[in-house]
């Protein structure tokens, strides 16, 4: 059966995420490691009791604590397959999720990992300005429409044929939420257009970060979220990278590849569930499950 490990992005942070881990050895030393970058204590941060000050928000959902969070948890339940004797055929990631997929693949190591997505979440936290909008059972047509007469607004995430994210300026995602046919509209509550072109200065700065980062050939394919083609080209797989902030996520070509290229599952390392669902819904040859923590393991 060939498999392919796939990986959830910015989003799929939930309290608590990290509890079930921390009984896998190494797993304290991980987080210590990236509390250590980050300034803050991340399993704290992830903890259930640590609400925010209306019993909404969270530090979680700040973006620079967020994507160091679901890096460290994914990266873990990697490297518990990897002692179980599991290896995918391929892999893949949804956003930040490609930097699992490229520490899964062999590309980097841990410590390369953790500093690359610490300094891509603060430039990321730091881009104020702008918004994103899910969209949900829309009129392909009309979209194509409306965004065909704008320059203030793109397709950030094409997830399905019925889902998609836009990113851009407010106004223009208050302008597109209220004629937009759709079952819904949901605004993302996050600090930027993320995945467009207004992300030019964040992504020219990691570029930079990117340059002087060795990259290694993958020991397995990888689909890449601005080119959903297999590679192990570890040079190829950097300069695709440089390209993701300001470029659409195309996860529904990703799917696509997994059909055409033979995956019977996918196997969603992380919390949410969202990547496994949009499979099952969309690939009817492919088997989707979920590992989320240490008990989906066995462990």
């Amino acid at each position: 059966m060939s498999i392919a490990w796939i990986f959830p992005g910015q989003g799929s942070q939930k309290l608590g995420m990290a509890e079930d881990i921390l009984t896998f050895s190494g797993s304290k030393v991980r987080f210590q490691e990236a509390s250590n970058l980050l300034g803050k204590d991340l399993l704290e941060i992830c903890s259930k009791n640590n609400l925010g000050t209306d019993n909404v928000d969270t530090p979680l959902n700040n973006t620079e604590n967020t994507q160091l969070a679901l890096f460290v948890l994914e990266t873990l339940l990697i490297d518990i397959l990897r002692l179980q004797g599991s290896q995918p055929h391929m892999v893949a990631g949804h956003s930040l999720g490609e930097f699992s997929a490229l520490y899964a693949a062999g590309v980097f190591n841990i410590t390369t990992g953790l500093n690359l997505v610490k300094y891509r979440s603060q430039l990321m936290a730091s881009a104020n300005g702008g918004g994103m909008i899910a969209i949900i059972g829309f009129d392909e047509m009309q979209l194509k429409e409306l965004l065909a007469k704008r320059q203030d607004i793109v397709i950030a995430n094409d997830n399905s044929p019925s889902q998609v994210v836009l990113s851009g300026e407010k106004y223009a995602i208050q302008d597109i939420s209220k004629v937009i046919i759709c079952k819904r509209a949901i605004p993302l509550m996050v600090s930027g257009a993320f995945h467009s072109p207004f992300m030019h200065e964040a992504a020219t700065n990691f570029s930079q970060i990117l340059d002087t980062t060795i990259f290694h050939d993958a020991q397995i394919p990888v689909l890449s979220n601005v080119d959903p083609i297999p590679s192990c080209d570890g040079s190829l797989l950097k300069q695709r990278l440089q390209r993701q902030m300001t470029t659409g996520v195309r996860w529904r070509e990703t799917m696509q590849a997994f059909d055409y290229h033979g995956i019977h599952l996918t196997i969603e390392l992380g919390p949410g569930g969202v990547l496994g669902n949009l499979c099952k819904r969309n690939l009817r040859s492919v088997t989707s499950v979920q590992i989320a923590d240490s008990s989906d393991l066995g462990l």
